[in-house]
């Protein structure tokens, strides 16, 4: 015989909705509410923030980006979220939901971090996830060591050429054994930042290489795609 206790069929994916989401749903049109809900299921639960792409958010809603800008704008209109555009199609957007509107307490954070190491720690974070080589999230061990290059003095620049060329080099290894491992932490790239402080190339070099990296990245990503369109076809005829 029943209880009468309520249990969640997966609690690992539990969102808490209450009057915060019911609150949005009153400022926000139709639209504007799906984006709203989609930001909540998947923002960090500490920072009530979620790192996006304009294309990939807008297939994921199920609008066009045209409608998406407008529902962004909407958020931010509103007041339900803040907003922060990515400079360029290469970077994430951030969007957070604001405190009115997030049911968990946010994380204080260190009033002390100064907000230049703030911003390298970011452009780290955001070097990092954005390559489909990498399979991982950004871990408080990764954020720590990033910290850490920004305490000792290495630019931003040179982490940059690090990331280029640790990625070419997973990349070619992906491309050579297929079933390689993906990089899964920030340290892969530690010694590749040692190496890369010694070499001596021109400019042009790291153009020509971030350029191959891109392409390869592209490659990756529809070779990815391929073999999941791929499986489900086999899945479906089975």
């Amino acid at each position: 015989m029943s209880d009468g206790t309520l249990r969640l069929k997966h609690p690992s994916g539990f969102f808490a909705a209450g009057n915060e989401m019911r609150d949005a749903m009153v400022l926000l049109s139709d639209g504007g509410f799906k984006v709203f809900v989609y930001v909540c299921l998947h923002a960090d639960r500490r920072t009530a923030q979620l790192r996006f792409r304009m294309a990939e958010l807008a297939k994921a809603v199920g609008h066009s980006t045209r409608s998406l800008t407008t529902y962004l704008d909407e958020l931010n209109r509103t007041g339900v979220g803040a907003v922060y555009r990515a400079s360029n199609q290469h970077e994430l957007g951030r969007i957070e939901i604001r405190d009115r509107f997030w049911p968990y307490q946010k994380e204080s954070g260190d009033s002390t971090v100064d907000p230049e190491q703030a911003q390298y720690v970011a452009r780290v974070r955001d070097w990092f996830l954005e390559q489909a080589c990498v399979a991982s999230t950004f871990a408080a061990a990764d954020e720590k060591l990033a910290a850490d290059w920004y305490r000792a003095g290495i630019s931003i620049d040179l982490v940059g050429r690090a990331f280029l060329l640790g990625c070419a080099r997973k990349y070619v290894a992906l491309f050579n054994h297929q079933g390689g491992s993906p990089v899964t932490s920030l340290h892969y790239f530690a010694g590749i930042l040692e190496e890369t402080a010694a070499m001596e190339l021109n400019l042009n070099y790291w153009r020509y290489l971030a350029a191959r990296v891109k392409k390869m990245d592209a490659q990756w990503r529809a070779q990815a795609n391929f073999a999941r369109a791929a499986a489900a076809k086999t899945a479906e005829t089975k």
